[in-house]
């Protein structure tokens, strides 16, 4: 007979009502047995399968999962587990005992088989708090186990549930859900969180909620997901209920795709990052992926999921694996560009790829100038030099043909003797005289005599001269007290008025300025690395300097830095660093803790305990024990993060209260593996303060201590890291330290100087007159002098309030003595080479020979002052005044050169005509001065050997070729010179800076900050400026964040690599009532308290409301509740005028890619600005917007590189102002001599253009310290070019190649040793300095500009003069002859007078006629010229022919004869 029970299984098998995939849970069944003991039968979940033998015995078998339990009545006994298939069944057949076994089979067949089926909850109703979550930051409620149909929503439920889950309302009474109110309220709650960082596109936000309503309140809730982990808890009344901690939800991957694609580009504007960076745990945003995504929204070790859910994510329509009657959940996800069905706006582009509109990618960059496949400038500079080539080279074929023709008719008999064969000389006719000959004969004589009766008085005087000249430098030199020394690279490189200067004065004086960054980079290369095998993320790599030790002992050394603490004179009590430091989210009254430190250990909240605590945990069945390992690995992914999802549940956020983004704590790493960082990097952030302000000083005094701790650490044997280090301070204390450390270096330059003019300047006849003949008094004056001019000058600007450099003291001293070296040998060998005229005084023959040569001093002097004078147009404040300190310098050296030198060559003269030793002027030497003029060595190798080789046929037209060449090439590489000067070469060589900076380049991972500032004018309250700004939903497509996004897509061409932050768009979102963020009551009883925001928010706020919240929203402190507060990240980006409210200056702050050289400095400043105005023009046509409203970018450091935006173009135009007075005063002091004065300019300008090409191949860039040299390049050059040009010009002699050799002889040797020698020793004493600076733009560059002008001016310009210089002045000649013709006339009528009186007497009064005979006179002046023959014809009254007289004028200097009187003896 078959049982009841057995009858029951039957019907129920057989009937189908149970199927063989359908789960059957037997909860607790107990048969009774009239002979037999109670035994239970307790068994699980299971998939039943069931077999009915025969008699009162029935085996089921099971496969069992989890085990539930269900208690009969008091005869009901304790469970047990179940192990095996199944168990047998004993139980008594009475009435009794088969009621209630048939009642407990019955109900647990009924469970059993609607476990996965439609409209029926797997979870309902509030249950309390998860016991097993602990230090969640958010109230963990669960839903109690509940397996019953859905519930019809109606009435406040409704409200809610459609507030909360829309896309699940059917109507107030048509709607069926799982949830209850209670829930509703803690999943409202929850969805606020993600909210607030999503709210930016609704899309994504509906999606996300989509997902949990589904899996909270769908009415198939129960096929969508498997309860996996329950627990007890017991409820206020006492009743313990069983509640739902832990399920499995099947989602389809089409829903999971599309939502993850519409969230993974959603910004939050405070950081530029992605919000799905927090939402996905340790993947960060980089790494994550939808089933990522979805782990960490189900892991309640997060703190913020409330249980633990496993999201299966599968195909859609797939249910193999599931249990029966489960398929995954497939919902529409919403595209990020699409509206939501409760209104929501699409995404814009800034969060959304989809909404962007077609944006043209950037015009390609220009392609190289090529002509074929060379490189065009220099096929045009090819072309240009065999232009040049072909025409001179047909200018010398032609130049030999009209030689050898002359030769030829020469040699065909052409008289150009006469009988005595005397050269037959050419008169020069009045006719033949030109203005400019005239204009250049007044102008010389005009200037030699001046000068000539002015050297007569001051050497005349020369004691009353030196006092007066005295009392003017001692009254000019009172005022270098009062100098100002600019030390700031911002004020020596940046114009006042500059964009630059008038941007960050803007900013500073509506902003703080930039706060100050002192920093470590700290590395441990012998450190070997090593693995990890996390519970949580794998195995992992870890470098040698991601080790626990090494990170406390770099919390050890932070810990001792900010434990700083000193006397403050100016607040008269103990300062710290809370007194300075940028305390972002405390600003008004920090702590020590409120202080922005970013460093590793933050993620440690600075704690040794963090660091060493440990925890099991347990994870997919396997417990292992988590470290801070595992919480650094979460942190560097997830720096948002207010709880790690590791068993340690510790904090990610710095002690001060923000985060640490990972590129700030370590560096040196690639594809964002943090943990294989090969450098760990420790910041202090100061305010920043104006020089007049008396914190300037505490932080000044902080960073010094700082760098004190810092370099003790360094030297520490037992410091564990190689590091490099720098403050804020420390770019201008290196600057100023190599500077006094160099000053022994130029005065060493000065003192070799000195030494050369002295030894040079002697005359050295005789070894007994060594003493008397040396010259060591004069170098000294000379010297002397030079100092005086430099102090003339800068006491004359310090009394004019003109500021100077440590340039200026470098370099006009420098260049003052080069220009001041060479006047005073030309002048001391001019009088040394001159034989004083019988009868001449001594002070009549300084005069003279002053009168010779001063007006070439003059020409050159006046060129460079001038020069020196138009540069001061610069708008470069050191160039500015280098040019003007070097100007008033050139200028008061010459006129001291003039009065005081002069004195002092009087009396060094009037020792010297004494006998009387120079050191002991007591002592006299009896050997006398030779009568011989002293020619010196130069002089006489220059005309001997060296003009003679330099100005033969073949050497003149290689010399011609060889410079054209080296033109032609510096033309080509002036084309590729570099622009900008590198903060490295700022420093010294054994500069700690070098090392930061190397440091910094090689594990520095992001650029410097840059803001995009508005000004006043912009109406941001009106709808139309709010969406021109803002880059979330609703806004313009081309706003102003959004242009800044569309850059930063093409971050090589933009140098823009995070998008800026808005708090236009965080306003928007404090302020969106989804967000929960708390205002302010303006009205009512609670006026001044925080309130919630309400559901009468809205997306655009009106005049009033933008106004009245906006100080709210700027001192709301961000945390978990309300992530979008403004304090800190936006408390000091909006100004507002604090009358009307309105926003006058405000700031959004983007970042630049890792810029590297000055270079890529330069071009990140020209793309922010181009971006910037494009921006402004936008702007400006919305209406209501001011005309001059403007938008611009500012970072530190765009001060230093805008003068390479402008430098090329003002370098261009400061070097043509200093190269047009060499041309003008040359053609003036010459006599209008335009062809002299062209060639002098074009031997200067390919000096200039030579020193650039030079500057390309040395690897010298152009910069304001480059411009300073390149003038002072003019400068020189017009020492050895004017000079030589002048005498050349001024000279007699009958070929233009014979004037070219008398000039490089005579003045080339002046030349040479007065500018060339004198310079040379210098310099090369200037490559032992410790500055790169001088290094580079002071040694090398000089001495590439000494080199090129002695080749030039001694080299290419004879040669150039040989070939195109000036004919002979006709005016000079015509005097000579008037003047030779009239002594001729003098002298041949007393030669009469006295013959015929002789033969008046001898014969008695009869005069005989007798033939004259020749008479020859050699008229001997004090000159060095070769002999210059003149011929008189001495007319009588006889029948006999002329008697001709030959006169051989020899000369010692390069002035014409024609200043001389001629003795016929």
């Amino acid at each position: 007979m078959i049982s009841e029970l057995d009858w029951l299984l039957s019907i129920l098998v057989g009937g189908g009502n149970i199927r063989p995939d359908k789960t059957l849970v037997i909860i607790s069944i107990t048969y009774v047995h009239p002979m037999r003991v109670r035994k239970p039968f307790i068994s699980s979940t299971v998939s039943a399968q069931a077999e009915i033998e025969q008699g009162s015995l029935c085996y089921l078998k099971f496969l069992t999962s989890s085990c539930l339990y269900l208690s009969t009545g008091t005869n009901t006994p304790h469970a047990q587990k179940s192990k095996g298939l199944g168990r047998k069944m004993h139980f008594q057949r009475t009435s009794w005992a088969r009621s209630v076994t048939l009642l407990s089979l019955a109900i647990c067949v009924v469970l059993t088989g609607a476990q996965h089926e439609p409209g029926y909850c797997s979870f309902y109703e509030d249950c309390g708090l998860n016991p097993a979550v602990e230090g969640a930051l958010i109230p963990p409620r669960v839903p109690c186990k509940d397996y019953r149909k859905a519930v019809n929503v109606t009435g406040d439920h409704y409200e809610l549930f459609k507030s909360v889950c829309p896309m699940f309302a059917n109507g107030d009474g048509e709607t069926l859900g799982c949830c209850s109110i209670r829930q509703l309220t803690a999943l409202q709650g929850s969805l606020t969180l993600s909210k607030a960082v999503l709210i930016r596109c609704p899309s994504c936000a509906d999606n996300f909620a989509h997902l949990h309503c589904a899996t909270t309140c769908s009415p198939n809730q129960s096929q969508l997901l498997t309860i996996t982990k329950t627990a007890n808890i017991t409820q206020p009344t006492g009743i313990v209920k069983e509640a739902v901690v832990g399920y499995e939800a099947y989602i389809s991957t089409n829903f999971s795709d599309a939502s993850f694609r519409s969230c993974k580009n959603v910004r939050i504007p405070s950081t530029g990052g992605f919000a799905i960076a927090t939402m996905c745990g340790r993947y960060g945003s980089t790494l994550c992926t939808p089933q990522r995504w979805y782990d960490f929204q189900g892991d309640s070790s997060n703190g913020l999921a409330p249980l633990d859910i496993n999201f299966r994510l599968l195909l859609e329509g797939q249910t193999a694996g599931l249990p029966p009657g489960a398929f995954p959940f497939a919902g529409r996800a919403l595209n990020c560009n699409e509206m939501t069905s409760t209104g929501g706006e699409a995404c814009s582009c800034q969060d959304c790829e989809q909404s962007c509109p077609a944006v043209p990618p950037p015009a390609p960059l220009p392609k190289p100038f090529l002509i074929g496949r060379l490189d065009g400038v220099l096929v045009i500079c090819i072309t240009i030099f065999a232009c040049i080539f072909f025409l001179f080279m047909c200018y010398v074929v032609l130049e030999c043909v009209t030689y050898f023709q002359k030769s030829r008719r020469a040699w065909k008999g052409k008289r150009t003797r006469d009988q005595n064969e005397n050269e037959i000389e050419h008169k020069i006719s009045p006719k033949d005289v030109t203005c400019s000959d005239k204009a250049s004969l007044a102008t010389q004589d005009f200037l030699g005599s001046l000068f000539q009766t002015w050297g007569t008085i001051m050497a005349r005087y020369p004691l009353i001269v030196l006092l007066v000249c005295l009392v003017v430098v001692v009254v000019f030199a009172v005022g270098i007290k009062n100098i100002e020394l600019t030390t700031d690279p911002v004020q020596l490189w940046s114009a006042p008025q500059s964009r630059a200067m008038r941007e960050k004065d803007f900013h500073d004086t509506h902003f703080d300025p930039f706060y100050r960054t002192n920093q470590l980079i700290l590395i441990a290369p012998d450190r070997p690395s090593h693995s990890y095998d996390s519970l949580l993320f794998g195995k992992q790599n870890f470098s040698g300097i991601i080790s626990k030790d090494l990170i406390i002992e770099l919390l050890e050394l932070q810990q001792r830095i900010q434990a700083i603490e000193f006397w403050s004179e100016e607040l008269k009590q103990n300062a710290s660093l809370k007194d300075i430091c940028y305390a972002p989210l405390n600003p008004d009254n920090p702590s020590l803790t409120d202080c922005a430190v970013n460093s590793l250990p933050q993620y440690f909240q600075n704690s040794i305990d963090n660091l060493n605590a440990k925890a099991n945990m347990t994870e997919l069945g396997v417990t292992k024990e988590v470290d801070w390992r595992d919480h650094f690995i979460y942190c560097v992914n997830s720096p948002l993060s207010f709880k790690d999802i590791t068993a340690l549940g510790m904090s990610c956020m710095a002690d001060y209260g923000g985060p640490v983004f990972p590129f700030l704590a370590v560096g040196g790493y690639e594809d964002e593996e943090y943990t294989t960082a090969e450098a760990l990097i420790l910041t202090f952030s100061l305010n920043n303060y104006a020089r007049s302000d008396v914190k300037f000083k505490l932080v000044q005094q902080w960073e010094s201590m700082f760098l004190e701790i810092v370099q003790e650490y360094q030297k520490n044997p037992n410091t564990s890291f190689t590091f490099a280090y720098m403050a804020e301070r420390s770019l201008e204390d290196e600057i100023n330290r190599t500077t006094a450390e160099d000053i022994p270096i130029f005065m060493i330059s000065y003192a070799v100087i000195f030494l050369y003019i002295a030894v040079a300047l002697g005359e050295y006849s005789s070894c007994k007159r060594i003493l008397v003949d040396s010259k060591f008094l004069v170098g000294l004056g000379g010297i002397l002098v030079v100092g005086c001019s430099v102090i003339v000058s800068m006491g004359f600007y310090a009394w004019i309030g003109i500021p100077s450099s440590l340039v200026i003291l470098q370099v006009v001293p420098f260049l003052v003595l080069a220009v001041g070296a060479d006047n005073i040998f030309i002048f001391v060998l001019e009088y040394q080479r001159d034989m004083r005229r019988p009868g001449e005084q001594r002070e009549e023959h300084i005069g003279r020979v002053l009168g010779n040569v001063a007006p070439s001093m003059l020409l050159c002097s006046l060129s460079e002052s001038v020069c020196f004078f138009l540069g001061a147009l610069s708008t470069m404040p050191a160039v500015k005044s280098f040019a003007l300190y070097a100007a008033l310098a050139v200028l008061m050296d010459f006129v001291l050169q003039m009065t005081a030198f002069v004195a002092l060559l009087s009396l060094d003269a009037r020792r010297q005509d004494a006998n009387r030793c120079e050191i002991a002027c007591c002592v006299t030497v009896s050997t006398p001065h030779p009568s011989e003029p002293n020619q010196g060595v130069l002089l006489p190798l220059m005309k001997k050997y060296y003009a003679p080789a330099l100005l033969n046929p073949v050497s003149r037209v290689i010399v011609m070729v060889v410079f054209i060449v080296m033109f032609c090439a510096s033309v080509f590489l002036l084309f590729n010179v570099k622009v900008g000067l590198d903060q490295e070469l700022a420093m010294p060589t054994d500069s700690y800076m070098l090392e930061y900076f190397a440091y910094l380049n090689k594990y520095f991972e992001v650029g410097v900050p840059t803001y995009f500032i508005t000004t006043k004018g912009f109406n941001f309250t009106s709808e139309e400026g709010i969406n021109a700004v803002c880059s979330s939903v609703g806004c313009d497509q081309f706003s102003f964040m959004q242009k800044i996004r569309y850059a930063t897509e093409y971050p090589e061409r933009s140098y823009l690599a995070i998008p800026a932050s808005s708090w236009v768009d965080d306003y928007i979102d404090w302020l969106n009532p989804g967000s929960k963020c708390c205002r302010l009551y303006t009205i009512g009883s609670n006026i001044g308290s925080f309130c919630p925001a309400n559901e009468n928010g809205v997306l655009r706020p009106s005049v009033e409301e933008f106004y009245r919240f906006l100080p709210d929203f700027l001192s709301n402190r961000p945390d978990l509740q309300c992530p979008k507060g403004g304090l800190g990240a936006y408390d000091k980006a909006v100004i507002r005028d604090n009358e009307t409210g309105e926003v006058i200056a405000s700031r959004f702050m983007a970042y630049h890619t890792p810029l590297v050289n000055s270079q890529e400095f330069t071009a990140a400043l020209l793309k922010a600005r181009e971006l910037a105005h494009n921006i402004t023009l936008a702007m400006r046509q919305i209406p209501g917007t001011s005309p001059d409203f403007e938008v611009f970018p500012y970072s530190i450091t765009y001060v230093y590189y805008e003068q390479y935006l402008t430098i090329v173009n003002e370098g261009l135009f400061i070097i043509a102002m200093c190269l047009l007075p060499t041309f003008v005063v040359c053609c003036i002091l010459l006599g209008m001599d335009l062809r002299s004065g062209f060639l002098n300019l074009l031997t200067i300008v390919m000096i200039t253009v030579d020193t650039v090409g030079v500057m390309t191949l040395w690897g010298i860039d152009f910069n304001a310290v480059s411009l300073i040299n390149l003038v002072t390049a003019v400068g020189i050059s017009v020492e050895f070019v004017s000079h030589i040009t002048r005498s050349f010009a001024l000279s007699i002699r009958h070929t233009k190649v014979e004037r070219a050799k008398e000039a490089t002889a005579n003045m080339g040797s002046a030349v040479f040793a007065g500018v060339a020698m004198t310079n040379l020793p210098g310099i090369i004493v200037l490559a032992f300095a410790k500055a790169q600076l001088i290094q580079i733009f002071f040694f090398r560059l000089n001495l590439v500009i000494t080199l090129l002008g002695m080749a030039h001016g001694l080299i290419f310009l004879p040669v150039l003069l040989s070939y195109f210089g000036p004919g002979v002045n006709n005016a000079v000649l015509l005097k000579i002859q008037e003047k030779k013709a009239k002594e001729m006339e003098l002298n041949g009528k007393a030669t009469y007078d006295n013959v015929s009186f002789e033969n008046y007497e001898k014969s008695n009064g009869q005069i005989p006629v007798e033939a004259s005979c020749p008479v020859k006179a050699d008229i001997i002046s004090n000159t060095t010229q070769e002999p210059c023959p003149v011929k008189a014809d001495i007319i009588s009254n006889t029948t006999q022919e002329p008697c001709p007289v030959k006169a051989d004028i020899i000369s010692n200097t390069t002035q014409e004869p024609n200043q001389w009187d001629i003795a016929i003896l």
